[in-house]
């Protein structure tokens, strides 16, 4: 097995101090760029791998942060944390995951056994944990660094990564008025997640738009899973007067409409239109595939764990944008 280099290597190599070699691996500032780029050349053509428990020692950090999560699509959650891990890798930080019950009366003493017990540089939070004001209180009082990805909210409040969820609904159902549809229901995702909220806003704002009346039985309530969708789907269908669209709050959700429509041999989109939410790989692999709005959540999750660790960063917030994928999945209301 190879000798690993040493970070003594590093510093002869580059011509520095052992301290310069560590002030640069733990990005400090008080580095000039020509000594930075230096000692990074060295590291890289040394393929030199600092010692997290040495790095830990020498700056009293843990240089582990953790990623906080509740949300019941395993799409969602991939792109999530994997954006996440690129994020915190980027920086040469560890990430632990914990999915989390966000309105769990234990929360807070959850995540702070957490803290403690890993002595964690940072949090990144997910929606619906992102609105918990009281775990928001308990890290300002801590004063731990934290980024929240699509806060609803008190935006401003801490650092934050989001997407505007209500314009980019009322672009989906614009889509699917554009092609003649008026009977339009929409499926909710939980009322805890801000999302949902937002989505609902939108989906009423593109009615009001075109002057079409908002009807409160065209929206039934989901959780974000496939299950909710087929139930949502079956309830609507059900109906004496059926909706020619659905637009579902997320792409599982869509997917499962999508399911009661094959089962119940109604043609999609010759009789029932239906669009989602995410732009998940789910949207593709079905059939037809989903029209759906695409939202960078891999970048947010990226940015998130930039915005914690780069101190280059300015500490604001930063909004990405959304866009309308039309598959197959939607076209023109049935005549008649």
């Amino acid at each position: 097995m190879a000798r690993r280099p040493t970070i003594k290597e590093v510093s002869k190599l580059a011509g520095v101090s052992f301290k310069t070699v560590s002030r640069v691996l733990n990005n400090e500032k008080n580095v000039s760029d020509e000594t930075r780029r230096r000692v990074e050349q060295v590291v890289a053509e040394l393929n030199f791998r600092p010692s997290l428990a040495a790095r830990t020692l020498a700056g009293r950090k843990s240089f582990q942060v953790a990623l906080l999560y509740d949300n019941p699509s395993p799409y969602y959650v991939y792109h999530l944390l994997a954006g996440a891990q690129e994020g915190c890798a980027d920086h040469g930080y560890r990430l632990l995951t914990q999915p989390v019950d966000s309105g769990a009366p234990g929360l807070i003493q959850d995540v702070t056994a957490l803290i403690d017990e890993t002595h964690l540089d940072g949090l990144i939070l997910s929606p619906p944990v992102t609105e918990n004001a009281a775990l928001l209180a308990e890290l300002d009082q801590r004063g731990l660094p934290y980024v929240r990805i699509e806060p609803g909210l008190n935006r401003d409040q801490g650092r934050s990564v989001t997407i505007d969820d209500a314009a980019a609904a009322q672009e989906a159902t614009a889509h699917l008025i554009a092609h003649g549809h008026r009977a339009i229901a929409f499926v909710t995702g939980p009322d805890t997640h801000i999302s949902s909220v937002e989505r609902l806003k939108g989906y009423r704002a593109a009615l009001a738009e075109t002057g079409i009346a908002f009807d409160p039985d065209l929206v039934v309530a989901g959780d974000y899973s496939f299950d909710s969708g087929r139930r949502a789907a079956r309830a609507l269908l059900d109906r004496a007067m059926p909706p020619s669209a659905i637009f579902a709050g997320n792409d599982d959700m869509a997917a499962g409409a999508l399911a009661v429509a094959h089962e119940r041999g109604i043609p999609v989109p010759d009789q029932l239109s239906i669009a989602g939410f995410d732009d998940s790989d789910l949207a593709a692999a079905v059939w037809p595939p989903l029209t759906t709005v695409r939202q960078p959540v891999h970048e947010l999750a990226r940015s998130a764990a930039d915005l914690l660790l780069d101190p280059q960063r300015p500490r604001d917030r930063l909004t990405f944008d959304t866009r309308l994928i039309a598959r197959a999945s939607t076209g023109p209301a049935p005549k008649g």
